[in-house]
């Protein structure tokens, strides 16, 4: 199996206790973008000294802003099950908790998809437990059809993201055909001997076959995948390591590895606690994490969920992360319980801010919100998006297109204050477009949507 666990064991030891000079070397290499080796990764993983790490978010933050721009793509989840067959340790939805189980009907997922538009939402996670008899691919298939035509107004969601079970490449071809955007799912760890004690007597338990599920997913023709580890369960350098053999291995055998990678720490949900879990991250490391993953894949988006405050939040902005959700319900049927006040969750949420409230400080942090989807409708991905984001041409559509549906919320979802502070941003940010043909473009666009005409990208 490519997650060659006496290599990490290896290379963390050798590794320990690097030098000043060691971790300059490592960053020097970096800074220009000769890519790392996994031993590079383990010195960085191993530095402690806050000079070392200062330097380490310095690179980090240059590489995101490079790369990146100012741009800061908002979505939200949407749970429609919580019927689950497995009993992962950590997880709220455990077969063994004893509560009553959801599913959705369908005009409950339409309902729940017109309170996210009416939050400006344009893009979506759809998220579930592992149950093949209540929410078997068919359920999936139709929750895809009823949000992709469920509007409202000027709301429609433009597209989903899904994050289901490990499953077959006949049933990833189903997801394809569906026109889902990424195919996300968390090996949750790396780390063989505790995946097996995390998820006891279930379909989940099955290693090998869960680590295997992207390869299934690219036979199937899903070019877009993204991944992530439930950080607390393991050692997280070894977790960082095993996400970079993987990533190192779908770029091998499929040209193109992960799309995004999202960074969750363990949070205490519904029969969870934290006790008994030594690796538990603090700040300091977790921190650390995401600036180096930044380092590691550069083009990688970096997704960072409501698990974590505002503040952090705000500080990982600076390091590397480029997705965030906002305005997130992580309970079944949440978004209207929350509207009659009885919302339930899976797991503890920190950051309970609106789109509107989150919107508004990226703006003042110098950031332009992006409920952007073009990429996807334009066949913009796997390889095809990688090679335009490593030639950096994917910069001449992205602040453009970021600009014009940040212009579009505020027309419809906005209150003054943020239409004001996003029209200052706009307007500056527009003049600095680089070719001609796109700010021409993009100015006319502009002024179409004030005359009520929407929807319009690169």
């Amino acid at each position: 199996m490519f997650i060659d666990h006496e290599y990490i064991y290896k290379i963390l030891e050798e590794t320990k206790n690097p030098s000043n000079e060691e971790i300059k070397e490592v960053l020097n290499k970096a800074k220009k973008r000769e890519g790392l080796s996994y031993k590079d990764i383990a010195i960085l993983l191993q530095a402690e000294d806050e000079k070392d790490l200062e330097e380490i978010y310095s690179l980090a933050g240059q590489i995101k802003k490079d790369i990146y721009g100012k741009r800061i793509v908002v979505f939200a989840p949407l749970y429609v099950s919580d019927y689950c067959v497995n009993n992962c340790v950590y997880c709220g939805y455990q077969r063994d908790n004893k509560f009553n189980r959801r599913r959705l009907t369908m005009d409950e997922v339409a309902e729940e998809v017109r309170i996210l538009e009416q939050m400006g939402h344009k893009r979506l996670a759809l998220e579930l437990g592992e149950d093949p008899v209540n929410a078997p691919i068919d359920y999936v298939l139709e929750c895809l059809d009823t949000i992709y035509k469920t509007q409202n107004a000027n709301g429609e969601i433009r597209r989903v993201n899904v994050n289901i079970a490990a499953t077959t490449v006949e049933n990833y071809k189903a997801l394809h055909e569906k026109g889902i955007g990424t195919y996300i799912l968390f090996q949750e760890t790396y780390h063989k001997p505790t995946y097996d004690l995390m998820h006891p007597k279930s379909i989940k338990g099955d290693y090998n076959y869960h680590l295997t599920a992207f390869d299934r997913a690219m036979q199937a023709g899903i070019d877009d995948v993204g991944a992530g580890v439930l950080f607390g369960l393991a050692d997280p350098r070894f977790e960082v390591l095993g996400l970079m053999m993987h990533n190192a291995h779908l770029e091998e055998k499929y040209g193109v590895g992960f799309h995004t990678i999202s960074v969750p720490r363990l949070q205490e949900a519904k029969g969870v606690t934290l006790e008994n879990y030594p690796h538990l991250l603090s700040d300091k490391m977790f921190k650390k994490i995401v600036a180096i993953l930044r380092i590691a894949v550069p083009f990688t988006g970096l997704i960072l969920s409501t698990r974590e405050t505002p503040a952090m939040r705000k500080e990982l902005l600076k390091y590397g992360v480029s997705q965030i959700s906002a305005g997130s319900s992580t309970g079944v049927g949440g978004y209207k319980e929350r509207e009659e006040g009885k919302e339930t969750k899976q797991f503890k949420t920190n950051d309970e801010r609106s789109p509107i409230e989150i919107l508004k400080e990226l703006l003042n942090d110098g950031y332009i919100p992006s409920y952007c989807t073009a990429c996807y409708r334009k066949g913009r991905t796997g390889d095809r998006f990688m090679q335009l984001a490593k030639s950096g041409n994917i910069k001449y559509v992205c602040e453009p297109n970021a600009l014009m549906t940040l212009h579009e919320f505020t027309l419809d979802y906005g209150d003054k204050e943020l239409y004001d502070k996003a029209q200052e941003i706009i307007n500056t940010e527009v003049e600095s477009i680089e070719r001609e043909d796109i700010k021409s473009y993009t100015k006319e666009s502009l002024g179409k949507m004030k005359s009520g005409e929407r929807d319009f990208y690169l």
